[in-house]
Formats: structure tokens, C-alpha cells, sequence
């Protein structure tokens, strides 16, 4: 119980700070000797109710028209899923998209620290949130949804805002999707009773350093959050 104590710890601080990276950083933390099936119900039980309490937080930085189409092509993910899941390996198609994050952050990073501060085409912005989406609703893996709403974000509030909300639609998908599938079991829903102190702890200090740090840092942050996720992506499916 001490690992997924530390990893919900570590998790939701990360949550707390950058708003996102916290199914990267507990599936990470716990995929030694756990698996899959009896870690993911657990960190969507635990991070359904951190996406609401930031939404809240920062609901009036919440732009309808970033959050409405982002949440309809998550929702959207879930049908070419099916087909995807069928016919495709699913290994190929994370390590695939694992590239194209770690490729997106590094372009996020150099614009950070170049005199262009431009948010790129609509085109490609387009295509980062259908890619997003599919990626999203597919697998429950919010990297590349990060890179999207990280483009057409003003500042760290308005990122932390949409993404959350965008979340919230996400979860509440999957808890029903979980709930029919009998994935969440009562063993579940007792150990995210545990842990639950231990992810409130883990939230408000990340959202607590958040709010002294400097807005540009927090952004790196979220930007090298989103390079970890694709390595981590690439990595986890060799």
C-alpha cells in the first residue's frame, strides 16, 4: 500500500501543478507488480474528483469554444475505437502517437524560447484535436489533448480550465463504461477511500506552488510534462 500511496502523492501534485500527467505519473509509479486492469480504476475513481474541484476553481477561464468541440471529439474517439481496437495493434497506434506528442512538445518548447510566439496554423490545430480526441477517448491518455489545449490556451489558468472540464466529460465516459464492464469492483472503490486523503494532500500542494510560481514556468512545465508523456508513451509499448 506505501507505492500507491507514493504514487498518489506524486500523482496528484503534478495534477495540482500543471493540471494534467497524473494517469502518466501513477501508471508509471505503480506498473511494477500491478496490473493494468486493477491500477486504471483506481486513478479515474481518484482523478474524477480532482477535474471537478479545478474546473471549479477555474471556471471562468473556461472558453466554450475550446472546451464544447474538444469534448465532442473525445466523446467522437470512442467510435473509431472500436474499428481501430479491431483491426489495428493497439501498441503500434500508441507508439505512433507517443512520436507525434514528443514531436509537438519539442515545437512547443522551441516557441517558448524564440521571439515567435505564434499559435500555428488552424489547419494543424485542427489536426491536433482530432488526433487528441481519438487518443483521448481511445485509451484515456490526455497527452496529446495537453498539446492541443496547451496552442489555443492564453494563460496557465485557461489551460488548467478546459482541460479539466474536457476531463470531466472523459471520465465520467469511461467510470460508466468501467461500471457495466465490472472493472470497477468493491476492492476498488476501497482502496481509492484510502488513497483519497493521500490525493488531497497530493492536489492542493500542486495547486498551491502553482499559484506562487511564475506563469511562463508553470507553461515549461506542462510543455516538458508533455514530452515525458510521449517518451513514456513510446517506451511502455516497445
Amino acid at each position: 500500500m506505501l507505492t500507491w500511496i507514493i504514487a498518489t502523492i506524486a500523482a496528484f501534485f503534478i495534477k495540482g501543478l500543471c493540471g494534467f500527467a497524473n494517469t502518466l505519473v501513477f501508471n508509471s509509479i505503480l506498473a511494477f507488480g500491478n496490473n493494468n486492469i486493477n491500477v486504471s480504476p483506481v486513478e479515474l475513481l481518484l482523478g474524477y474528483p480532482t477535474n471537478i474541484i479545478m474546473t471549479i476553481r477555474e471556471r471562468r477561464s473556461i472558453k466554450k469554444a475550446v472546451f464544447i468541440p474538444t469534448a465532442l471529439l473525445v466523446i467522437a474517439g470512442s467510435i473509431p475505437g472500436v474499428f481501430l481496437l479491431k483491426n489495428l495493434d493497439a501498441v503500434i497506434v500508441k507508439i505512433i502517437f507517443g512520436v507525434v506528442v514528443v514531436l509537438i512538445g519539442l515545437e512547443m518548447l522551441i516557441r517558448e524560447y524564440s521571439n515567435k510566439k505564434t499559435k500555428g496554423s488552424k489547419a494543424l490545430l485542427t489536426a491536433i484535436g482530432l488526433l487528441s480526441g481519438l487518443l483521448c477517448g481511445l485509451y484515456g491518455i490526455g497527452a496529446l489533448l495537453g498539446a492541443y489545449i496547451s496552442r489555443v490556451s492564453d494563460d496557465t489558468k485557461e489551460f488548467k480550465a478546459n482541460i479539466c472540464a474536457v476531463f470531466i466529460v472523459e471520465n465520467t465516459f469511461r467510470i460508466v463504461l468501467y461500471a457495466l464492464t465490472g472493472i470497477i469492483t468493491l476492492e476498488v472503490i476501497k482502496k481509492v477511500i484510502i488513497l483519497v486523503p493521500f490525493m488531497a494532500l497530493g492536489l492542493f500542494s500542486g495547486i498551491k506552488l502553482s499559484s506562487i510560481l511564475d506563469d511562463k514556468v508553470i507553461k515549461k512545465i506542462v510543455i516538458v510534462m508533455l514530452i515525458i508523456s510521449g517518451i513514456a508513451l513510446i517506451i511502455n509499448n516497445l
